[in-house]
């Protein structure tokens, strides 16, 4: 997941960058703490940096992108990153895209968060009030006037950027004056719509999923000893079978056979007989026959 967050000063950025760093594993590039990581690190590209720095100048756009595109290279930027503080003008916009080409990597989304000045300010107004009251020191880019200067500059460099990405169809919009818990939930809401984070318990569906798989592979060990130990004791009945059957077989040849036989003893036992007795019988009757006709005569 790859994401820029926009937003003027005081709308709660840091606070949701770390909420989503800490909920989906991902790395806040802040753009003063790369530099500074850079600077300390000695890296060539950080050297400049310093030299820069150090006489007070602003750092140049292109050795920024260096700096960005060194850090895209670290290991712990692999789950993904939310860049917070950069980019903060259109033509850091159009170098952060190239750079991205170059790499080929996907800008999921730009997140603003949108808020009413006038309730910043008066945010500002109440804390600052409220710390003097306390006896607490008010740090010197925490008051009013500075809070407008700083809203003034976003207007000026920074809004461009929403005309930019919306273009592009990447700006995705949040209520930033709702309550921290709502705007962290709507964020988390719209990253899994458009699939750039997993839904609400489709994680927690996945972990339970994974940790049921050695269960079920035991089960499907289980059920395929018991599907071999029934084909075995199929295959050691089967010469039983066969031997059982051959039996049969035999002892019905042997019935058929002994029942063929009978009946032809039968057949011959009959016609013997019938050679036997049956021409005196004929005999019989032509004599008697004769002797008929001889009584007739006289």
């Amino acid at each position: 997941m790859r994401l820029i967050l926009l937003g003027p000063p005081g709308a709660g950025k840091g606070t949701q960058a770390q909420r989503l760093v800490h909920k989906h594993s991902i790395v806040q590039l802040s753009t003063g703490e790369v530099l500074r990581a850079a600077v300390a690190a000695q890296t060539p590209i950080g050297l400049k940096a310093k030299d820069i720095m150090a006489s007070g100048q602003l750092v140049p756009d292109e050795i920024v992108i260096g700096i960005i595109s060194d850090r895209l290279d670290q290991p712990d930027v692999k789950n993904g990153f939310i860049l917070d503080g950069f980019p903060r003008t259109v033509p850091q916009a159009e170098a952060l895209d190239e750079l991205l080409r170059h790499k080929h990597l996907k800008l999921d989304a730009v997140i603003e968060l949108r808020v009413n000045e006038s309730a910043l300010l008066n945010r500002v107004e109440t804390r600052v009030a409220e710390m003097r009251a306390r006896g607490e020191e008010v740090r010197v880019d925490d008051t009013p006037e500075v809070l407008s200067k700083r809203l003034s500059s976003y207007r000026s460099l920074t809004e461009p950027l929403i005309h930019y990405y919306s273009e592009r169809r990447k700006l995705l919009t949040v209520d930033g004056m709702m309550t921290i818990e709502e705007v962290s939930r709507e964020i988390n809401r719209i990253l899994a719509a458009i699939g750039a984070v997993e839904p609400h318990g489709a994680k927690e569906a996945k972990a339970a999923k994974k940790a049921a798989a050695p269960k079920r592979a035991a089960q499907g060990h289980r059920a395929a000893a018991r599907s071999s130990g029934r084909a075995v004791k199929k295959a050691a009945k089967a010469p039983k079978k066969a031997a059982k059957a051959a039996r049969k077989a035999g002892k019905s040849v042997s019935k058929g056979a002994s029942k063929a036989a009978k009946k032809s003893a039968r057949r011959v036992a009959g016609a013997a007989k019938a050679r036997r007795f049956g021409k005196p019988k004929k005999a019989a009757k032509r004599v008697a026959k004769k002797v008929t006709k001889r009584r007739a005569k006289a």
